[in-house]
């Protein structure tokens, strides 16, 4: 009885890391000056149901967990990767904005095609494969033969660890709530307009309804945040979709969805109902920005337990019988 102890502990412990809700993480991508970070905040309750209230409908099922950027990407970040990376990402001047640009305002201006190639970049900075598939400068759709395939989205390679939020993705972690299993109109978990400011960080707060000369909030000061922990899916910019207007994905020229609302818009454009689309993938506005999306990676700490929980299971085999070997999966 006494040698199941620990081996029960450690399965709890297990069970405590499975079970509970992981906390934020930042990935780091460039080195010395061209360094910089993304955080990322856990989207979890697995087969979630679909909203039949928003647009498109059904909306906001996903079966599997995955990491939803908290901030829009910025300009320093894309300006960082194109030094590293000679990427030749270019944005909008906003040389209208009074003051000028600043280096943490969302990149806008930003097609699809090089928001594309941006997530290609953070891939091939962690090892990973490219989610999305060029050919020279020229996208393309993967095919049957490549690894990494996935006949129900052509456009991403199920190989990447990190890659534009599709439909789904997005709707889900801007509108639903984990803890009621609801969704809301608003991207600040509520069904009334969010208070509109210039900038700040206030629960039930965007940035909307703003002088166009403004510009948009800083990232990190885009307003209050969502059930789920994102900022700026409601006002600020508004963010490219993975997925094609029509939901298909089937073509390499067709225009994608976009949404979200901007800093000079109204607060319409930040509900549930309102998606908007593009007419190409090369289109740039002011308004447009984007932010990337992640499959979680196990922690170190449940690596660890894993392990751990293995090893005293061996222990205890041989302990029982040294000619049993039962299979045990780590």
């Amino acid at each position: 009885m006494k040698s199941s102890v620990p081996f029960i502990l450690l399965t709890l412990t297990l069970c405590a890391f499975l079970m509970g809700a992981p906390a934020a993480q930042a990935d780091s991508f460039g080195i010395g000056v061209n360094a910089f970070s993304i955080e990322f905040v856990p989207i979890g309750n697995l087969n979630n149901p679909d909203d039949a209230t928003g647009s498109p409908n059904p909306v906001g099922k996903v079966e599997y967990a995955y990491r939803m950027g908290k901030y829009e990407i910025s300009r320093e970040m894309i300006a960082k990767a194109n030094a590293e990376g000679g990427l030749g990402i270019t944005m909008d001047s906003i040389s209208f904005v009074n003051g000028g640009p600043r280096d943490d305002m969302p990149a806008s201006g930003v097609t699809w095609f090089e928001a594309a190639i941006f997530v290609n970049w953070l891939n091939d900075q962690k090892g990973a494969s490219p989610a999305y598939k060029f050919n020279g400068s020229t996208f393309e759709l993967w095919q049957s033969g490549d690894p990494g395939y996935n006949p129900n989205n052509l456009f991403r390679n199920s190989q990447a660890h990190y890659f534009l939020p599709s439909v789904d993705e997005w709707y889900k972690a801007a509108y639903f709530d984990p803890s009621g299993g609801v969704y809301y109109d608003y991207p600040t978990g509520s069904n009334s307009a969010p208070a509109t400011v210039a900038n700040g960080t206030a629960s039930g707060t965007a940035v909307y309804r703003q002088d166009f000369a403004q510009g948009p909030a800083d990232i990190t000061l885009a307003g209050g945040l969502s059930p789920y922990g994102t900022m700026g899916q409601g006002g600020n910019v508004e963010e490219w979709e993975e997925t094609e207007f029509d939901l298909v994905n089937n073509t390499s020229s067709s225009g994608h969805g976009v949404r979200g609302g901007n800093w000079d818009g109204v607060s319409d454009l930040l509900l549930s109902l309102r998606r908007g689309g593009s007419s190409d993938l090369s289109s740039e506005f002011v308004f447009l920005g984007f932010r990337v999306a992640s499959i979680p990676e196990p922690s170190a700490g449940l690596l660890q337990v894993f392990g751990m929980v293995g090893l005293m299971q061996r222990r205890r085999m041989r302990t029982r019988d040294p000619h049993s070997l039962l299979p045990f999966i780590v």
